[in-house]
């Protein structure tokens, strides 16, 4: 009987004893948490939790992947309703732990302590956070050449310092923005407008420019038949006249003796 006590009392001991797994942060909840912070310690090997109010959570340190389950719908500041199906990789920092632990122990513990953080804080917060950001852009902001680009990288900034409060590193993050086709359609449509007044405009352009030329001509020629004068004409003739050649018809030279 006291060789059964004995081996009893060994095996409720052993079940009071938990011990911190390796690659996890052992977290240690005493006296139900009620004095904060103050009452939580970060704890490695063997821990006894047979005192009541007395938790241990044991935090993976390794990089965890988060996929929305489903595509979530945001809008653009034109009111256009476009798709997004958030991927994103973090880790919990070591040295945060405890107030990942503290901020977040209404979770449970245990395994699924990181899945039921993805799926009831940060998803939620990443949702949010996206479509706050997505109604400062137009649709045709958003689907321009590296639009996309600049509010997914927009969107990884703000997330990435909203999980650094939280004691987390985000590590990757992808939004994976998905257009409908018929406002596919309509951006092509209006690109495709825009293009042709392009065109029209330079073309009208260039004709502005050929008419500006023509009338520039039309005024050189003008200036310069208003500046061959009969005394320029007679001018040019003598000095090109070797004063031998018999002349015929009327020149300007015996023109001119005729006037003298």
């Amino acid at each position: 009987m006291k060789k059964y006590l004995t081996v009893l009392a060994f095996a409720v001991l052993l079940a009071a004893c938990s011990r911190v797994e390796p690659n996890q942060a052992g977290v240690l909840m005493e006296n139900y948490g009620r004095n904060g912070k103050a009452d939580f310690s970060i704890v490695t090997g063997r821990v006894w939790t047979i005192a009541p109010g007395t938790e241990l959570y044991q935090v993976p340190l390794w990089e965890q992947r988060g996929k929305f389950e489903e595509a979530v719908t945001l809008k653009a500041s034109d009111n256009t309703d476009f798709s997004a199906t958030p991927v994103y990789t973090f880790r919990v920092v070591k040295e945060r732990a405890i107030d990942v632990v503290f901020d977040n122990k209404q979770l449970g513990y245990g395994a699924e302590f990181i899945q039921s953080l993805q799926d009831n804080i940060l998803e939620p917060k990443i949702l949010d956070l996206m479509k706050e950001e997505s109604r400062k852009y137009t649709t045709e902001e958003l689907m321009a050449k590296g639009g996309s680009l600049a509010f997914e990288q927009k969107v990884q900034e703000i997330v990435k310092t909203e999980f650094q409060k939280r004691g987390l590193e985000l590590m990757t993050f992808s939004s994976q923005l998905t257009f409908s086709k018929s406002v596919t359609d309509r951006i092509d449509k209006r690109n495709e407008v825009n293009q042709n007044i392009a065109v029209i405009d330079q073309q009208i352009e260039e004709q502005k420019k050929r008419l500006e030329l023509a009338r520039l001509e039309a005024e050189t020629n003008k200036l310069k038949s208003e500046g061959i004068t009969e005394q320029l004409l007679q001018q040019q003739f003598i000095e090109k006249w070797d004063g031998k050649t018999p002349l015929y018809g009327t020149t300007p030279v015996t023109f001119m003796k005729k006037v003298d």
